[in-house]
């Protein structure tokens, strides 16, 4: 029945965060014509969380490393927030080429096997 998931990232310098999941994170891509181009995620999941209203989505990449993944976007120019210890994992933000931010977070919380 479901066969993927599509996110978007709406950007004031889509050019340069194209740039950016392309050649610092290479996500392997797709273009579509006239440089719209579609990235491939690794592997996905998705929660749902209790909240007082509905209708607000978050959007984060996880990695087996959060301190090797400061470090390398470090070799980019890209500044990480400071690593913060949560329930769930360990969760750096970065900011974006267009500006905005992006969490990014090394999980300890169990992970589904993907088909």
């Amino acid at each position: 029945m479901i066969t993927g998931a599509h996110s978007i990232i709406y950007s004031s310098d889509a050019n340069a965060d194209l740039d950016f999941f392309k050649n610092v994170l290479k996500f392997p891509n797709v273009d579509l014509g006239h440089g719209w181009l579609i990235f491939g995620l690794p592997p996905s999941e998705i929660a749902v969380h209790p909240a007082a209203e509905s209708g607000s989505q978050e959007f984060y990449l996880m990695c087996d490393d959060i301190n090797l993944f400061v470090e390398e976007m470090a070799g980019h120019k890209i500044i990480c927030s400071a690593i913060e210890d949560q329930r769930w994992g360990f969760l750096t933000y970065i900011t974006l080429p267009g500006g905005s931010k992006l969490g990014v977070y090394e999980p300890k919380h169990a992970r589904p096997v993907n088909p």
